[in-house]
């Protein structure tokens, strides 16, 4: 078909068309920013959202662990874990008095008593308390004690001797004997139970 239109006419239509193809352009693009300003609204709104969902969480739980009191129930345990360190530093340090009396029982020379024993405030160290027919027999037991062949103790003072009794056994001896290193009836850290 032969276009017989003038050309200034030709040239508005093809002006009109290109003005038709740039409004259609600009809607889409208009759209386009419409849509990229709802979703980053949509976006910002369920950020906050989420954020202030999260701020009352942690408040939450931080009510919850006031309420648990976490600082009280940390001093507890440090206390109970004390606790349990002196007495572990208390039982590593403990005589086993059952089998240490047999043992005294065989050193006891004749003519003497065991009336009592206790633990001194030396470390390692034990009192000794008996009672003796004579002063000899009272002497004898320091002999004992401090034989090397036993491996009880290291050394045995005799603390006081006296005889001024009326009954069987007139003399009493106090005495403080040092356990040996390597003895068998102090169990402690470096040295096993028998």
């Amino acid at each position: 078909m032969i276009n017989l239109l003038p050309n200034t006419l030709k040239t508005s239509y093809r002006y009109a068309r290109q003005n038709r193809h740039l409004v259609h352009w600009i809607t889409v693009f208009a759209v386009g920013i419409l849509g990229a300003a709802i979703i980053t609204g949509v976006g910002y709104v369920y950020l906050n959202q989420t954020a202030n969902n999260y701020k009352q969480q942690i408040a939450t739980s931080r009510e919850q662990l006031a309420a648990q009191d976490l600082t009280g129930v940390q001093n507890q345990v440090k206390t109970m874990s004390n606790n349990l360190t002196l007495a572990l530093e208390v039982l590593s340090k403990q005589v086993l008095f059952s089998e240490l009396l047999q043992q005294l029982t065989t050193l006891m020379p004749t003519n003497t008593n065991l009336t009592g024993l206790s633990i001194s405030q030396t470390e390692g160290a034990i009192d000794i308390s008996a009672e003796a027919t004579d002063y000899a027999s009272a002497a004898q037991i320091q002999v004992n004690l401090t034989d090397s062949e036993n491996k009880l103790f290291s050394s045995a003072d005799i603390v006081g001797i006296s005889c001024a009794g009326e009954n069987a056994y007139p003399c009493s001896v106090q005495l403080r004997a040092l356990f040996s290193d390597n003895s068998s009836y102090i169990f402690t850290n470096n040295a096993g139970t028998k």
